[in-house]
């Protein structure tokens, strides 16, 4: 079973937001032949505390102009989880990434292609 059209349209708001805000390293995990509480995680990585928070801000302003609330957060310095159920986001700093290697971790599930990645990459000529 794939994810649902309207999971991956706001897997897609999710990843241009953290784009607009400097995410780094965009990956998005299809769970739905894993898990049965979610289906897609969004792995993005900030440099430092000050942008994670303006990652996860700018994602849930975002997502909550397509009505849509987080069911739970937790923020603590270096991770934040924003669970909209269906969608997971993970925005680390790019240490806590390393140390806990979620992408290693969920690494039999097949990987989403984002389109806004590749817009990014091709704004920014490929470079990252």
């Amino acid at each position: 079973m794939a994810p649902r059209k309207s999971t991956l349209e706001h897997l897609e708001l999710a990843a241009g937001a953290a784009l607009e805000k400097l995410g780094k390293d965009l990956i998005a995990l299809d769970l739905t032949e894993q898990m049965v509480l979610s289906e897609v995680f969004l792995l993005v990585s900030g440099a430092n505390e000050r942008q994670i928070d303006a990652i996860g801000d700018e994602i849930e302003l975002r997502l909550s102009a397509e009505g849509e609330k987080p069911a739970r957060q937790e923020r603590s310095p270096h991770w934040i989880l924003l669970d909209y159920e269906d969608l997971v986001v993970h925005i680390q700093t790019e240490e806590i990434r390393q140390y806990y290697m979620l992408e290693r971790l969920w690494n039999d599930c097949p990987r989403i292609e984002l389109k806004a990645v590749k817009e990014d990459d091709a704004k920014r000529g490929g470079r990252k």
